[in-house]
């Protein structure tokens, strides 16, 4: 076997396999040796797939860091941390030796190693029992979280499709594990990063056996609802309302009321569960750390924006659903138990999948449709608000402009403003805001630079503009 060593996450490697981040000559080829104990057989192929959610669970995969940066470099969230690198990012100053994101590029790729590990050596492990279908489910739930994290990786560190229709540089293509030698990757574009993701969702949705595994795990559903997020990033809405449309229009049940959060349940098609024993929170943040006030146990760094606060409708159920902190800015609810780090992540909801699916058809029809309204209605109405008839849009454009605005409301604090308003054109702060024409769609730091510690080990990889 051909043994290769990805440079670009050197520092990754080297802590995870021989524990040393500054000689590159002590790196050896441990991960081969480690792959046969865990591949050995059925039970350690599963192992292995389920490994691939506990790294997903670290603080800058799913463990919140990306989602919050997203909100706060929007208009959602009025960032308040005392965090040099996260303030550097608010407030579109951010350095490329930024540590916070050295950690999500080191931890994210970690992440999309160990499901490469999965991906390749499921299909060679012994034993006859161990069925073809359910190598395919493993392989599967692999792909799905490959997926799902390259999607939030080239989301942070690539300008949008539609700045130069998928061109432009993204990230390094890797669909091989850990094993030694040394490969110098350049950044692929992200028209091909897209088709991996693609690729991948598309194959899990054929080999995961429907949606009998518990929300922790990958699922049909989620894989649809993201492939169906990924066409909607990318302007083929058509392709987006097919995927979304098999799930808003199928099986899956949306929740009845705002209180799913708090015992997670069938809004959940794909969530990492934080449970008061096994948790991504650490001494820098995590979900409920960031969003819960101080007095609450929380850091209280992400209240309300005073511009989201004044997109809600007073009687909207989600507005009620926060509180206030001493320090009187507004909390979200969505993440409110800092004294044991309890939370349900919400990677992938039903609710995108109406949303994402009433979107797509306002980009297709030209005309609005009931069908169009009642997708839009659906999370309204479960906040207490009126319903929308045809009749209150004058143009799809007006139709278009309430999705998007419902989106902020239902998603808010679940890291889609940043990307929901780029994709759409839209600066990512208000008018007058101070950071206002930086925030434009295309500027410089409207994305993450590559991290510098990567490119003075792999001379390959190119910078983002601006750093």
């Amino acid at each position: 076997m051909k043994k290769k060593f990805n440079l670009i996450i050197i520092t990754l490697a080297v802590v995870a396999f021989v524990g040393c981040k500054d000689k590159l000559e002590e790196i050896v080829p441990q991960q081969s040796i480690s792959d046969q104990l865990a591949f050995a057989d059925e039970t350690g192929a599963t192992g292995a797939t389920i490994g691939i959610y506990g790294l997903a669970q670290d603080l800058e995969v799913f463990g919140s860091m990306p989602a919050v940066i997203s909100d706060f470099q929007s208009d959602n969230v009025n960032f308040i941390g005392s965090f040099p690198t996260l303030n550097a990012i608010n407030n579109y100053a951010t350095l490329a030796n930024n540590a916070s994101i050295n950690g999500i590029w080191r931890d994210n790729f970690e992440t999309i190693l160990a499901a490469n590990a999965v991906i390749t050596n499921v299909p060679d492990v012994p034993g006859d029992g161990f069925t073809q279908a359910e190598r395919d489910a493993l392989i599967g739930e692999a792909k799905f979280m490959r997926a799902a994290v390259y999607f939030q990786m080239v989301n942070l560190f690539a300008h949008t499709y539609q700045i130069e229709n998928g061109a432009n540089d993204a990230l390094p293509l890797i669909t091989e594990p850990f094993t030694g030698e040394v490969v110098l990757y350049s950044r692929a574009t992200l028209n091909e990063i897209h088709a991996l993701i693609e690729q991948d969702l598309l194959d899990a949705i054929t080999a995961l056996p429907g949606d009998d595994l518990a929300p922790s795990r990958a699922s049909v559903g989620a894989a649809r609802t993201l492939l169906s997020r990924l066409y909607l990033y990318r302007g083929d809405f058509a392709a987006a309302a097919t995927q979304a449309s098999q799930v808003s229009g199928g099986t899956y049940v949306p929740a009845v009321d705002n209180g799913y959060w708090a015992a997670g349940g069938s809004e959940f098609l794909f969530t990492i569960v934080n449970t008061a024993v096994d948790n991504g929170e650490t001494g820098s943040g995590g979900w409920n750390s960031y969003y819960e006030p101080a007095e609450q146990g929380g850091r209280g760094d992400c209240p309300f924006s005073a511009d989201l606060l004044a997109a809600f409708d007073p009687a909207d159920a989600r507005l009620a659903f926060s509180e206030v902190g001493d320090n009187g800015e507004t909390y979200t609810l969505k993440f409110n138990d800092a004294s044991t780090d309890v939370s349900f992540v919400p990677v992938v909801r039903v609710t995108e999948a109406y949303l994402n699916h009433a979107e797509a058809l306002g980009n297709t029809s030209g005309t609005i449709t009931q069908e169009m309204v009642d997708l839009l209605n659906m999370s309204r109405t479960r906040a207490g608000l009126t319903r929308f008839f045809i009749a209150d849009f004058a143009t799809v454009g007006d139709y278009l402009t309430a999705v998007l605005n419902e989106r902020r409301l239902e998603l808010a604090f679940e890291g889609h403003r940043r990307m929901d308003l780029l994709r759409n054109g839209q600066n990512l702060r208000p008018a007058g805001d101070v950071d206002f024409t930086a925030s434009a769609p295309g500027q410089d730091q409207t994305i993450l630079p590559i991290p510098q510690q990567e490119r003075d080990l792999n001379p390959n990889l190119t910078q983002n503009n601006g750093y």
